[in-house]
């Protein structure tokens, strides 16, 4: 766990940008309070992301303890096992209380009027009929799409990004598989997928929690011709 709670900083400070900002222009290096204080707040945003509570006396302590060289009353290797074991704990903590609030938000959602429920839990709503043909397991196709959690917070979009997405559907989370197959060109669908048919216990990137129930408002597009080279690392069959 060494130094993996302050590798941002790093990557952040020691890779700096080719040209200063105006702000950055501006600033003072021998404002040490300053200095001081921003380092505090982007720490202190990262440490809240844990859930954890502080006793800020204690921290600062060791903060200083170790700033000055002085003798520690812990050793690092102690204070790295403590703070793996913190991190794993309130994980392992948020992670349950996902799994309680995905089991709840898809009882009740699966009640809603013009929710379709499927054999593999997959729920899904039509916004719009498509008129077009309907994609196999092995297809390729062109989408747009955005990506939100069920709080609203969006994680990707394609239309953000200005141009659609071309992917397989074998190379995709099961969800989407699943929940585009049932979509036909030119129509527009609601998938909320299960965590278990998406990312699961891991997440995703630190953007997707554990046990989070994703959903994709999706537009199919177009079904495309299935390329030849191997981009994706899949090999097609002719």
């Amino acid at each position: 766990m060494k130094n993996k709670i302050i590798l941002f900083l790093l990557c952040g400070i020691l890779v700096l940008p080719p040209a200063l900002t105006a702000a950055q222009e501006a600033f003072d290096a021998d404002d040490l309070a300053d200095l001081s204080y921003a380092f505090g707040m982007v720490l202190g945003f990262d440490l809240r992301q844990t859930g954890l509570e502080f006793d800020y006396d204690a921290f600062m302590t060791g903060f200083r303890d170790v700033m000055e060289n002085l003798d520690t009353r812990i050793s690092m290797e102690e204070a790295d096992q403590i703070v793996d074991l913190a991190i794993y704990q309130a994980m392992a903590a948020q992670a349950e209380l996902n799994r309680q609030r995905e089991v709840m938000f898809l009882a009740q959602n699966a009640e809603r009027q013009g929710v379709y429920v499927t054999s593999s839990g997959l729920q899904y709503e039509i916004i719009s009929e498509g008129t077009g043909e309907q994609p196999s397991g092995t297809d390729f196709v062109r989408v747009h799409y955005v990506g939100y959690l069920i709080d609203g917070t969006v994680f990707d979009s394609s239309l953000e990004r200005g141009e659609p997405e071309e992917f397989p559907l074998e190379a995709v989370i099961p969800g989407w598989s699943e929940g585009i197959q049932l979509m036909r060109v030119g129509g527009k669908n609601r998938l909320f997928i299960p965590s278990r048919m998406a990312y699961g216990t891991r997440g995703a990137g630190g953007i997707i929690p554990p046990n989070s129930v994703i959903v994709f408002d999706v537009e199919l597009l177009e079904i495309l011709d299935i390329p030849q080279d191997d981009l994706w690392g899949i090999e097609f069959s002719d």
